[in-house]
């Protein structure tokens, strides 16, 4: 369980934490491969959202698994990526958190991922939260837990002499 000082500090800016739908690069999936491999490209990222035409969430696509398709052992062929659609290659066994995300929850899940996609009841994509944000948070609160006084070393004087130490 997370305490409530430290709760609280790592919440201060959770309004960054939420990176909207609008500014997270996505493809459908029904999108031909090849354009996803486009995409991935362009904005650099291994990893991105899958979403449907209602802009419901319906799991990511990487770059390896794109690139899987296009090699084998002799050569890498662009060909073999016709007719493929992110459907084909996406995976969909993903977690993902409700716009009412527990703090706990989010810090646990993004130990092994890079981010964490965020849905409404209806699945409709609100954005990601990432890992980044959450360090910054992190490395926020390890500032202001001292700076605070909410923190005390065991050097303390006031400790020592209440030998609470």
């Amino acid at each position: 369980m997370i305490g409530p000082t430290v709760k609280e500090l790592l919440l201060e800016n959770q309004e960054t934490f939420l990176i909207p739908a609008k500014n997270v690069a996505n493809v459908m999936y029904q999108n031909p491969l090849d354009h996803c491999l486009l995409v991935l490209t362009k904005v650099g990222y291994s990893k991105i959202p899958v979403l449907d035409k209602g802009d419901r969430f319906v799991g990511l696509v990487s770059l390896s698994e794109v690139v899987e398709k296009m090699i084998d052992l002799k050569e890498i062929d662009m060909e073999k990526l016709n007719g493929l659609t992110v459907a084909d290659v996406m995976q969909t066994h993903v977690s993902v958190v409700s716009e009412n995300w527990d703090l706990e929850e989010v810090l646990h899940l993004l130990v092994d991922l890079p981010f964490l996609p965020v849905v409404d009841d209806q699945q409709i994509f609100k954005g990601i939260i990432t890992r980044k944000e959450i360090l910054k948070a992190v490395n926020h609160m390890s500032h202001e837990l001292e700076r605070r006084n909410l923190l005390l070393s065991k050097t303390d004087p006031i400790l020592e002499k209440q030998k609470i130490v």
